[in-house]
């Protein structure tokens, strides 16, 4: 399934990217407070993802980086999660996410499920590694694919929805 959708890579010296980076890291920090109202919410639904890859794919890698790097930092800040023994993981692969997304969506020039599919596993797998190499613990690493199957899914599906549903913007 493709959408045809207007999609930006704003620059650094525009205020535009510095408001939709706070409007993206706000939903970062509201989407992984509800998930954690769920047990085990944050591990199986990965929310601190979801508006990285919507930044990243619609608005390119300057949005996308400064949610990548400032949701989790301020969520850690705020509440505490992620907690910071795993803040340098999150930090890997939300940067691999918003790099992936943003190249993929200047590749694809449109939204695409296959574009989505590719972001995600690109992050997942590049960012297991790292975090194998961080923690020295396999199991630890591919938490994401033991348990976090409904939150990949809920980026590809549910980010596939909302950049269509931004096509106008």
């Amino acid at each position: 399934m493709t959408s045809t959708v207007k999609l930006y890579s704003l620059p650094l010296s525009s205020v535009k990217t510095y408001f939709f980076a706070v409007l993206f890291i706000a939903g970062n920090l509201i989407l992984p407070q509800i998930a954690h109202l769920i047990p085990q919410g944050g591990f199986i639904f990965l929310p601190i993802y979801f508006f990285t890859l919507i930044a990243a794919y619609k608005y390119g890698i300057h949005v996308g980086i400064l949610t990548a790097i400032l949701s989790p930092v301020i969520n850690n800040l705020l509440f505490g999660m992620p907690p910071v023994a795993v803040l340098p993981s999150i930090l890997v692969k939300s940067v691999f996410l918003a790099i992936a997304a943003s190249m993929l969506a200047k590749r694809f020039e449109k939204v695409s499920i296959v574009a989505l599919i590719l972001a995600v596993l690109a992050y997942q797998f590049a960012g297991t590694l790292v975090e194998w190499i961080l923690v020295n613990d396999f199991s630890v690493a591919i938490q994401d694919f033991r348990i976090g199957i409904p939150g990949i899914l809920l980026q590809i599906v549910g980010g596939y929805f909302v950049l269509k549903a931004l096509q106008k913007v």
